[in-house]
């Protein structure tokens, strides 16, 4: 497989180069120069899960990894599963919080691990990365204990929930949490000015685990055709699919899916007030405002990392930018949608709630639709009991760390004080 960094066409990387380098040149993201395309679609999805995803992978790889070899990989990192709930007649749930981290995050974190073991040779490895709450957790659970590998994870501190925070902040050991007294842009930028700092790079062995990395992103795609294997083949023509969109890396891995052959008629962007893409693809005008807080805290993010990768598929495969579907939902609005799920005997937190109702309010008779639930709703355990008035059950992930002392670092938006704390470890 070979990709090329969309700020500099002529760096062109091996997919296991790119795993061990995360980004490019000038900080840009490595692009597929190509993507491989199934014409009976209906085989692949016939397959079991693991078998499937090795297919996949296999082919999105080019073979650089053999599907032997990817079917150990997936085997080890995807040990659960991605239901599908029926939630109307028309809509379904795709359910991807059944990981240990109970979020979406644990799909590309654990494989990215996997890819990290099988490649590394052994060498010290420094992973840095920033979370608006769920990629922490996933990435730090998915790396806990592994020898010649660091973390480190910064996150915007009192910004994520209470339990997303417990959740890998209490773990110690080869883990380092930093909460940063800013947003997570800030934490994003302090992750890119490492990047830029080649004597760091080098001394620490520099990655990172974000959705920037291209092996989060094909770990994603895998999830997109196991929805698609869950639905009779009559509603596969018709699937309209509606993502819960932050850093746009879950949107970036569903075009992929739509790009090797999977038949999604088309995809929903849903935002909360962190409306910079919905904008822009009002206006054609890239205008990041402060980022808002939410109570969709993930999706608090005002300059998505992944969006350029969006707009390279749109262009390389031909389709029209102004297909894609977009909304904006307020805190309020969001707090009605959660409410709706739950009449319909559906329990929801906030993210998957904008999702389903940017769903409700687009789909067209015939079609059905699809929308993705990226967390447990324990994880935002304070905000859905305040919406619903009701107390909600904490799963076992949740309640084995809620009591335990929090371990994090604290520090300002100050590269300096980061890049002496990288170098200490």
């Amino acid at each position: 497989m070979n990709l090329y960094n969309l700020k500099h066409h002529e760096e062109q990387v091996s997919f296991t180069q790119a795993v061990k380098q995360g980004l490019g040149q000038q900080q840009g993201l490595f692009f597929p120069d190509t993507i491989p395309q199934f014409d009976d679609i209906d085989a692949v999805l016939d397959l079991d899960f693991h078998a499937r995803c090795a297919k996949l992978l296999a082919a999105l790889l080019d073979n650089e990894l053999s599907e032997d070899t990817l079917f150990e990989m997936v085997s080890k990192a995807f040990t659960f599963p991605a239901p599908l709930e029926k939630v109307t007649d028309q809509i379904s749930a795709l359910e991807l919080f059944h990981g240990p981290t109970l979020a979406f995050k644990d799909f590309g974190g654990r494989f990215m691990a996997q890819c990290l073991a099988q490649f590394s040779e052994g060498k010290k490895t420094t992973i840095l990365t920033a979370t608006s709450g769920d990629t922490g957790a996933a990435v730090a659970h998915a790396f806990y204990g592994m020898e010649n590998i660091n973390v480190v994870v910064l996150y915007p501190k009192g910004k994520i929930s209470p339990l997303q925070e417990k959740l890998f902040c209490t773990l110690g050991g080869n883990i380092t949490t930093v909460a940063v007294e800013s947003d997570f842009d800030a934490c994003q930028a302090m992750v890119k000015q490492a990047f830029d700092d080649q004597e760091l790079k080098a001394a620490i062995g520099l990655n990172s685990a974000n959705s920037i990395n291209i092996s989060r992103l094909a770990a994603q795609v895998c999830y997109y055709f196991e929805a698609a294997a869950q639905l009779p083949k009559e509603q596969r023509a018709q699937l309209v699919v509606s993502v819960p969109s932050g850093n746009f890396g879950n949107l970036t891995a569903g075009l992929i899916a739509k790009a090797m052959g999977l038949p999604i008629k088309r995809f929903i962007a849903a935002t909360n007030v962190n409306d910079t893409v919905p904008r822009y693809l009002a206006s054609g005008n890239w205008e990041p405002k402060p980022t808002q807080a939410t109570l969709s805290n993930a999706m608090d993010v005002s300059q998505p990392n992944n969006w350029p990768r969006v707009e390279e598929l749109f262009k390389t495969q031909g389709w029209d930018l102004n297909q894609l579907g977009k909304g904006v939902m307020t805190d309020q609005q969001t707090a009605e949608a959660v409410k709706a799920l739950d009449a319909e005997g559906y329990l929801c937190e906030p993210h998957g709630a904008i999702a389903y109702q940017q769903l409700t309010e687009q789909l067209a008779e015939g079609e059905h639709g699809l929308f993705l639930c990226t967390a447990h709703p324990a994880k935002f355990k304070e905000s859905v009991e305040d919406i619903l008035q009701r107390a909600i059950e904490i799963p076992k992930p949740l309640a084995d760390r809620a009591d335990l002392e929090l371990l994090s670092l604290e520090m300002p938006a100050d590269f300096a004080q980061l890049r002496a704390v990288l170098l200490k470890l």
